[in-house]
């Protein structure tokens, strides 16, 4: 998305009530560990006076009532700051903690192209296959004629769906950034697999892969990037060749490994007060609404029939902190080695062409600025106020990326939902303040 917006603080939200607790801000900001593994000396940390800022920026946003509250994570060299300002809802006392729990939704998908590339490494899978062999599904797949065309209006595929295609989002399905009555969209929310801020609900993967698999693509496979679907499709080939459920596979091969022991697609029960509420914006009275409740009301207090490996897991600042620490070190944590190197080199290439990023929109600018590897954004030019490095934003309100070229890792966790197509104002804030707080 493009990074540059401002927003200005909703109406009608009780800016006194965001900062009942107070005392716990004190307690919970600016918390720092010294944690061994980096790769850069702990004099490359950051200035003092630089995360205090950072603490203003942020907690203004709560205290104007943008946000109830935000947790926020630096990382570079040996050293971690931890600032957890504000409170789990609107109104409410809990406070928010350096172990909250959030819904990470996209920051799911390098956490997939990751998994992907460990089946790869094990000869499970190959890039360059058709995924016929797994998702049958998918096979000898027709496409539509025009994308507003009707269903029935198709020619065959040019070639079949390969395994790179999912990675890269280039599988011919997707979002449309249309209000338009398209076809094949009133199909895909008839049968559950449309794109939308609602994770898949389908009983089980096989269920979403035929409800899927009975539509015609919108694009010939290969020609244009389009959001989601193609990493949604990824998680039901990931678990069929995995031969087990997908958050056994993810568990086994990158959370147990990486100690991310809170991270998983829903929260046992008797965690659920870790929980705080997820909130959009209603577009017709501008005030916020819960789209998520916490505790046993939200939907990832059981677990899901369709594990979404675009954008379904819940974790912690820390936890998403010790898998990006692992993607900057090229694949190695704690001296073992989950990936190769190569692999996250790969991850970490920008395969969309200038011609198909031509064709493929998304939100304004974004093409500009950024390239698309495996299940993750590449930052290719940035002002003040954007990211660097590799990684990916969450519509529920989060963001993480890490940089090679000074080793700054972020970790963002907030629950307000994106509601434009510019970035919130609290990211934009927050990675400016990163970068201003690296020593001169």
């Amino acid at each position: 998305m493009q990074r540059r917006g401002n927003g200005a603080a909703p109406v009608g939200v009780d800016r006194r009530s965001m900062l009942v607790g107070a005392a716990a801000l004190g307690a919970t900001a600016l918390g720092c560990n010294r944690a061994a593994g980096g790769p850069y000396p702990s004099k490359a940390g950051f200035s003092q006076e630089g995360l205090a800022r950072m603490h203003s920026t942020l907690a203004a946003h709560v205290e104007r009532g943008d946000l109830p509250g935000v947790v926020t994570l630096l990382s570079r060299g040996n050293e971690v700051h931890v600032d957890a300002i504000g409170v789990h809802s609107f109104g409410g006392t809990v406070p928010m903690r350096r172990d909250t729990l959030f819904r990470i939704a996209s920051m799911t998908k390098p956490v997939s192209g990751a998994a992907a590339m460990m089946l790869v490494e094990d000869g499970k899978l190959k890039l360059d296959e058709p995924v016929d062999r797994l998702l049958p599904e998918l096979a000898n797949r027709k496409v539509l004629k025009r994308i507003d065309g009707p269903l029935d209006d198709t020619v065959p595929a040019h070639r079949p769906i390969l395994v790179s295609d999912l990675l890269t989002l280039r599988m011919g399905m997707g979002a449309i950034f249309t209000k338009d009555p398209y076809p094949i969209l009133q199909a895909m929310t008839e049968k559950g697999v449309a794109v939308g801020p609602l994770l898949p609900n389908a009983p089980s993967p096989d269920a979403w892969i035929r409800a899927l698999g009975a539509l015609p693509l919108m694009h010939q496979p290969g020609e244009v990037w389009m959001y989601d679907t193609g990493l949604t499709v990824l998680g039901v080939l990931l678990a069929r060749a995995a031969g087990k459920p997908l958050e056994d596979f993810y568990r086994e091969r990158i959370f147990e490994p990486l100690g991310m022991k809170d991270t998983g697609f829903s929260i046992p029960a008797d965690q659920l007060d870790r929980l705080p509420t997820s909130y959009w914006r209603n577009p017709e009275t501008q005030k916020f609404d819960v789209f998520d409740a916490p505790g046993k009301e939200s939907r990832f207090s059981r677990p899901p029939g369709f594990p979404s490996a675009a954008g379904g897991l819940i974790s912690t600042a820390d936890d998403y902190l010790a898998f990006a620490r692992m993607m900057l070190n090229k694949g190695e944590h704690q001296g073992r080695r989950l990936l190769s190197a190569r692999s996250v080199e790969l991850m970490t290439t920008d395969h969309i062409t200038p011609q198909q990023k031509a064709a493929s929109p998304f939100s304004p600018g974004f093409w500009d600025e950024h390239g698309w590897g495996y299940g993750l954004s590449i930052v290719q030019k940035h002002e003040p106020g954007d990211p660097r490095g590799f990684g990916w934003d969450g519509g529920y309100g989060t963001s993480s990326y890490w940089d090679p070229e000074t080793g700054v890792i972020g970790v963002l966790l907030t629950q307000r939902m994106m509601d434009s197509p510019t970035a919130p104002a609290a990211f934009v804030d927050f990675w400016r303040a990163a970068y201003e707080a690296l020593p001169a």
